[in-house]
């Protein structure tokens, strides 16, 4: 893909404002990329989007196909005649400053089942027409994802009720299930014919809000950017229909998981979990597993960035078992193989963004570069003399004088704590690398480093939400190797105000990010080729 100067933000649907726990993909979506364009950008970046789990994680999906449903608009179902007002009434007792899940589960799961009910009890016509063509169109995910789900639900509250912890298929579900035996699974499927009904009008109503939003999103000119993990989650309907495709053993167990070695962020490297591929499974089916998976996030979204791209070439393997990820060793991974298949089926120059952080090799950067992929410069990592490990190092990569025109900064990710944050902790000497750098000493140093990013020679700006509003640590969205309290943070009513707009709207203008006159970019932020 060609690159056109442009700049964005990175919000994910959760951290949306609302009346109803969590921030969706309805009206609230619809004014913030209203608002994106007023503002002169060209780009909304996401997390993923994926049904949620244990632990509230986007980066561990149920499912790497599905939607999430807890983001789906209530509003938008009450307008369409699927929830009543009085079905929306208990959401006023939930907080709007931050996702409480526990409560939110409470609430709109029931809500959601509702709502399935009545779509299909009402069910005619045109409408059961297109959703019939929705079901074969996603024929070889959609029946898996809703039956894994249906009975998902079932085992867990069992579990719950036994007080049994950490319960996933492959080690609490009966046999025949979790090794989806045709007689039981059958069965199964028959039983629970109701509830895998429900999960899949929820798919269809989350592909129908999303095509609104992306609809939207194309008229004002902005350009959706997705996030895709690299790897599934153990508690998945991936890995429990398509196990021969992981490093699993006879009852579905990992033989091995992923993670990173140990770094700046974790002395005992980060265990991640998830189970890690058998390439040479992927290899005698031609890479379809992966095709599929990429076709189907690029229709969803305008640009990809694919998250710890790095293991395309060599993953982390740590034994199952252990307690932390320091007894791990890389393993190859046929990263030019898989996209030379991939290439021959959707097309040279796909639009993805290589997530290239972390310990990366020659080969990374081969594998990268070979594909024309933009990879990542975070900024605070150009400051931070942990993170660079450099000691202020003048070619440390990170910093805007060694950026390339073919990358995108980021003034931080999700696993950062808030410019704010950073700077209220950092050490007197990086504050005084920081100051020399810029050559002055800014009053608002958040903002100078925000507007270093957007006057970089970077094709993409894109700052976090938190940083634009100028947050602290207080909105920080996670907290790598912690469980609990992260994703929870939400932008409050009104924050993305006319005046924020158009200040962020001036910076862009003024580094060559928005047309003199137009919403966005000149082209928009990609151009063929």
């Amino acid at each position: 893909m060609r690159m056109n100067r442009s700049s964005g933000i990175l919000l994910h649907p959760s951290s949306l404002p609302g009346a109803y726990g969590i921030g969706d993909i309805g009206p609230a979506a619809w004014a913030f990329v209203e608002r994106l364009a007023e503002a002169g950008q060209g780009l909304w970046q996401l997390l993923p989007l994926g049904p949620t789990g244990y632990g509230d994680s986007p980066y561990a999906p149920l499912s790497s196909f599905a939607g999430n449903e807890l983001l789906l608009s209530p509003e938008l179902l009450e307008r369409e005649g699927l929830v009543l007002g009085t079905d929306l009434e208990p959401a006023r007792a939930l907080p709007r400053g931050r996702v409480d899940y526990g409560a939110l589960l409470a609430w709109k799961r029931p809500l959601l089942a509702r709502a399935a009910r009545r779509f299909l009890a009402g069910l005619s016509g045109e409408r059961r027409a297109a959703f019939e063509a929705f079901r074969r169109a996603e024929a070889a995910w959609l029946p898996d994802y809703a039956l894994f789900r249906a009975i998902k639900d079932e085992y867990d509250a069992k579990a719950a009720a036994e007080g049994w912890k950490g319960a996933l298929w492959n080690n609490y579900w009966p046999e025949p299930l979790a090794l989806r035996e045709g007689p039981a699974l059958a069965a199964e499927a028959e039983r629970l014919a109701e509830p895998v009904a429900r999960y899949e009008a929820l798919q269809f109503l989350f592909s129908e809000q999303w095509a609104a939003l992306r609809a939207r999103a194309a008229r004002a000119g902005i350009a959706i950017v997705g996030d895709l993990p690299i790897f599934v989650a153990q508690d998945s309907a991936e890995a429990w229909a398509r196990r021969e495709l992981f490093r699993l053993d006879e009852r579905g167990r990992p033989l091995e998981v992923s993670g990173v070695p140990p770094d700046y962020f974790s002395e005992d490297g980060q265990l991640w979990g998830n189970p890690l591929y058998d390439w040479e499974a992927h290899r005698r089916e031609g890479f379809a597993w992966w095709t599929s998976r990429l076709a189907d996030a690029l229709r969803r979204f305008d640009v990809l960035r694919i998250d710890h791209f790095r293991g395309f070439e060599a993953s982390w393997s740590v034994p199952a078992g252990e307690r932390t990820a320091r007894r791990g060793a890389w393993k190859r991974a046929p990263g030019a193989e898989l996209f030379a298949a991939v290439e021959v089926a959707l097309g040279p120059g796909l639009p993805i963004i290589a997530e290239d952080l972390g310990f990366i090799t020659e080969e990374v950067r081969e594998l990268r570069d070979g594909l024309g992929l933009p990879g990542m410069r975070i900024l605070q990592f150009a400051f931070d003399a942990g993170e660079s490990g450099t000691a202020f190092d003048p070619a440390n990569a990170f910093l805007p004088h060694n950026y390339v025109p073919r990358c995108v900064v980021y003034t931080g990710t999700h696993d950062n704590d808030t410019l704010a944050g950073w700077l209220a902790q950092a050490s007197a000497e990086e504050l005084a690398y920081l100051e020399a750098y810029l050559g002055q000493r800014p009053a608002d140093l958040p903002r100078a480093l925000l507007r270093e990013a957007w006057k970089s020679v970077a094709a993409w700006a894109l700052a976090p939400m938190q940083d634009l509003l100028g947050l602290g640590a207080e909105a920080r969205m996670n907290r790598p190797s912690t469980l609990g309290g992260n994703w929870a943070w939400r932008m409050a009513e009104g924050a993305f105000s006319p005046e924020l707009a158009a200040e962020l709207r001036e910076l862009s203008r003024l580094y060559g990010r928005i047309a003199a006159g137009g919403v966005g970019s000149a082209r928009g932020p990609l151009s063929a080729g």
